[in-house]
């Protein structure tokens, strides 16, 4: 039930309450719908305590993932970070500590069907599955995804700076709308990065 902004869900045993900062600006909510959340936080209140809810935390898309992927449970693939604009899109950094295991493929499922289902459960959040790399300027080039980029320049490592060139009929994706795509690769990789064409 909504009370103004706050949004209540019946978790069966309690409610749980959705806080406005942890709603995403493309859901609906509506009663009898079902959703997944991530129970951001236990808050004791004079009341008893409170489950606070998120939709927007980027662990909810680590979740959502772990529950389609028996290799993130197993342990051959390893998610090594996330960074999120809920409601729409997330880049999701993996790697493999299994030489036989494609950690993309494995996110991804036959014919998208394991990437699919997360992104039903965010109501069609885009998400860029990217190759983690120990290499920073590596994991750089592989976080501007989809977009090609030419070769990564650190030009300052100590401040964590990194120049990425990329062909002129790339330079608009590489950057993405309204700066969404170079915003959460630097986000994802916590370098700074400059994108050239």
């Amino acid at each position: 039930r909504r009370e103004g902004p706050l949004v209540f869900v019946d978790l069966g045993k309690t409610n749980g309450l959705l806080p406005m900062a942890d709603q995403m600006h493309s859901d609906h909510y509506r009663l009898g719908q079902r959703l997944r959340f991530y129970v951001a936080k236990v808050d004791q209140t004079a009341r008893g305590p409170v489950i606070i809810l998120s939709r927007s935390h980027p662990n909810l898309v680590r979740e959502l993932f772990r529950m389609e992927v028996p290799e993130i449970e197993a342990g051959s693939v390893v998610v090594k970070g996330i960074a999120r604009e809920a409601g729409s899109r997330t880049k999701i950094a993996v790697t493999s500590s299994d030489e036989g295991v494609d950690p993309i493929g494995s996110l991804v499922g036959q014919r998208g069907v394991r990437v699919q289902t997360v992104i039903n459960d965010l109501g069609g959040e885009k998400i860029d599955i990217i190759q983690y790399n120990e290499d920073p300027s590596k994991y750089i080039a592989n976080s501007l995804s989809p977009a090609k980029v030419v070769s990564v320049t650190l030009t300052d490592a100590e401040n964590n700076v990194a120049l990425a060139e990329v062909a002129d009929d790339q330079f608009s994706l590489a950057i993405g709308k309204g700066g969404q795509n170079v915003r959460l690769a630097a986000k994802l990789t916590g370098w700074k990065i400059d994108v050239r064409s």
